[in-house]
């Protein structure tokens, strides 16, 4: 559907302005979520010393330059994750606003998933889970996208979300079958079909074989770096999936 239009800098500006504030609340939910915390509305808190975090100690990025990567009371070092992660959301809406020349909805819809997806990867690579909380919510997004800028792919992409779940939930009841072990996560399958709500059934071959490039590509730097790999290690599957999505969405199926 047609909408605003700015200025693909000033868009650029607000994506990332607001990727970096989105970004805290990304890093806090990945922290929070699996240790079943509260995301709303606990206080935010030193981790070395507990004591509550002033307006001016969570800054993105620029609390952390400033305390030079201390806590402000206990002086205890602070991991670099946090503002890594909100210059990551950052980076994606700034993506977002160029890859759409100022388009307002679609750059902001594309954001959306952006910074959707980079909760999902971060909380499967942390701890490899997928959870249903952030899954359904990705489909439900995809299919609202539909809705608003393209109201006639609704159908394709609904049959995306049924045609990805069944599928890898196939692959992954096979795999167990044939191996007598689990090979795939119980929250994968519910990110494929999330990924058919946003990139319609037809994406879902590019999304599965980017997701899987990605994998291969970090078993072959492991082992170039001469890192020990064996057929038990445990692969962030959903992360990678998250990254397919992502490019699928963007640019398109391979070869089309």
């Amino acid at each position: 559907m047609p909408g605003p239009v700015l200025d693909p800098g000033i868009l650029a500006l607000l994506g990332g302005g607001l990727g970096l504030i989105l970004g805290s609340f990304i890093g806090l939910v990945a922290d929070r979520l699996p240790r079943d915390e509260d995301v709303i509305f606990r206080p935010s808190r030193c981790d070395a010393c507990g004591t509550p975090l002033k307006p001016w100690h969570m800054i993105p990025v620029l609390s952390w330059l400033i305390q030079r990567g201390r806590a402000a009371d206990c002086g205890a070092p602070l991991s670099p994750r946090l503002p890594a992660v909100e210059l990551a959301a950052a980076a994606l809406g700034v993506w977002a606003a160029l890859h759409h020349q100022g388009e307002v909805w679609p750059a902001l819809a594309t954001a959306l998933l952006g910074w959707q997806l980079l909760l999902i990867a971060l909380i499967d690579a942390e701890h490899f889970w997928l959870p249903d909380l952030l899954t359904w919510p990705l489909a439900l997004t995809g299919l609202a996208a539909a809705a608003l800028l393209a109201p006639d792919t609704l159908m394709e992409r609904g049959i995306g979300v049924v045609a990805g779940f069944v599928i890898l939930w196939a692959v992954g009841w096979l795999y167990a079958c044939l191996r007598r072990r689990q090979g795939l996560g119980g929250g994968d399958p519910f990110l494929f079909g999330a990924a058919g709500a946003w990139v319609g059934w037809m994406g879902l071959p590019s999304v599965l074989l980017w997701g899987s490039a990605a994998g291969l590509s970090l078993v072959l730097a492991r082992v170039l770096l001469r890192r020990p790999v064996t057929m038990s290690d445990r692969l962030p599957f959903g992360t990678f999936l998250a990254a397919g999505i992502w490019l699928v969405w963007l640019y398109g199926p391979l070869g089309l």
